[in-house]
């Protein structure tokens, strides 16, 4: 992947995305764009001079229940392989891979000590700041 951080994404598991997305906003002066995300409720992009900077979302139903929380998002080449070698690895696949609309496929695995990470293979349109 890039040169840079593979961390290319930070997102906000948040149940009140209203509170919590006004504090963060007017903590770093972010602005919101809350999107229609079908099922899964509304998405909030946070701005800063226009640029998106992080997400955030409702909680899932597999996520945990461990209230607000945030998670980052790792590139990788090809999640699809990664999701394979994950209990060749000794961990296991927490939410198997899957397209999310312009922004790439995603998967979250947990590490044999039940660390997880949230993986992204970016589509060649996504470029957050």
């Amino acid at each position: 992947m890039a040169e840079r951080s593979p961390f290319i994404w930070h997102e906000l598991v948040a149940p009140d995305q209203e509170r919590s997305g006004k504090f963060f906003s007017d903590l770093f002066g972010w602005t919101r764009r809350r999107v229609d995300a079908g099922p899964f409720g509304t998405y909030t992009l946070f701005q800063k001079n226009g640029q998106d900077v992080a997400g955030m979302m409702n909680p899932a139903t597999d996520t945990p229940d461990q209230g607000s929380f945030w998670h980052a998002y790792i590139a990788v080449g090809d999640v699809d392989e990664c999701a394979r070698r994950v209990a060749l690895l000794g961990g296991h696949l927490v939410v198997p891979p899957h397209d999310v609309l312009e922004v790439g496929r995603i998967c979250v695995v947990a590490d044999p000590t039940g660390a997880l990470a949230h993986l992204l293979q970016p589509t060649s349109s996504f470029n957050p700041a």
